[in-house]
């Protein structure tokens, strides 16, 4: 939560999130988490979540090139990979409703490394100039 919130002040993005509650009342509109609230975001809202994790995704694009390169290269590198879905199957279960649907996709391996893959590729598409506009369309078609 603290990195979100460093991250909007430094956009400046202060007008929109002006706090970490705000931050976190918006991560808490996700239908799929165990407890939501259903409010809805507003267009400057949701654009200031797509101008975080675009620079999130720049921070992190090393080392989702590393989880990209290790399931290319299963064999040599299946730690990485390996290590990447154990968190990921973690994060889910701890944070989503496990009723869902759509979370039951998510756990379920043979899907679910589709979407881990599409949802990397996404975020390392999202370092380039027009990173915002490519995760912001691709959140619309999604």
């Amino acid at each position: 939560m603290q990195s979100l919130y460093a991250l909007s002040n430094r956009l400046k993005l202060n007008n929109v999130l002006p706090n970490k509650v705000t931050i976190w009342k918006l991560r808490n509109n996700n239908p799929l988490r165990k407890s939501y609230v259903t409010n809805n975001i507003k267009l400057d809202e949701f654009d200031a979540l797509i101008r975080i994790t675009v620079e999130m995704s720049k921070y992190l694009y090393p080392y989702i090139r590393e989880i990209l390169k290790s399931k290319e290269n299963i064999e040599e590198n299946s730690l990485i990979w390996n290590d990447f879905n154990k968190r990921f199957i973690e994060l889910i279960k701890e944070r989503f409703n496990l009723d869902s649907m759509r979370v039951k996709k998510l756990l379920n391996q043979a899907e679910n490394d589709e979407i881990i893959i599409k949802s990397l590729l996404i975020l390392s598409f999202c370092i380039s100039n027009q990173g915002y506009q490519k995760l912001k369309n691709f959140l619309h078609d999604f």
